[in-house]
């Protein structure tokens, strides 16, 4: 048996969320990238073979996705956007937790939703990087090279993303052409 619960936030309810991101912020200021994603790490570490809700443990593979973003060389996230996905790793860098996680099945609910907070924030980055991740692999198994030895980059992307597009392009019109809709009237199309 399976129940649905839906939690709402307020506004005051997103305001302690919000004061608590600041006030890890301020504390991981003087911290290094490396400390702060090894802290977002410890956290899916901690929780590693815990039997977890499915709500807890599908943002811990979104925090995961987070973490990954910003450690992919590959990738390349521009400084300013790493900035922003280290400022959301903040939290789990703080040992003052909302709900401390030691608390059984409630303890990870507030890392949870700190999560979703920062998904929502960064979703924009985690599609590009999601989409990203899927071209390599898909690159790499046309390939025929390991996932992991294959040393590729945003800018081999964007130039297979516009390859990708143009071919579609030549081939949306080819098949206007088979369709008999349409024909160039205008100019000449070899």
């Amino acid at each position: 048996m399976s129940l649905d619960i839906s939690i709402t936030l307020s506004d005051s309810d997103l305001k302690l969320f919000v004061d608590s991101m600041q006030e890890a912020q301020k504390k991981a200021d003087k911290l290094d990238a490396v400390t702060i994603v090894g802290a977002a790490r410890k956290l899916l570490e901690d929780t590693h073979g815990k039997n977890l809700p499915d709500f807890i443990a599908t943002r811990l593979k979104q925090l995961d996705t987070m973490i990954a973003m910003v450690e992919d060389a590959g990738f390349g996230l521009p400084e300013a956007d790493r900035d922003n996905v280290l400022a959301a790793l903040a939290y789990f860098s703080s040992p003052d937790d909302i709900v401390p996680d030691n608390i059984p099945v409630l303890g990870f609910l507030d890392d949870a939703i700190m999560i979703e907070l920062c998904a929502r924030e960064l979703r924009h980055e985690i599609d590009a990087y999601n989409d990203f991740h899927r071209w390599r692999d898909n690159e790499a198994t046309r390939r025929g090279e390991s996932k992991a030895g294959l040393m590729l980059n945003r800018v081999e992307w964007a130039e297979a993303c516009r390859i990708e597009t143009i071919e579609r392009m030549h081939r949306r019109r080819s098949e206007s052409y088979t369709s008999g809709s349409w024909a160039p009237v205008l100019f000449k199309v070899r």
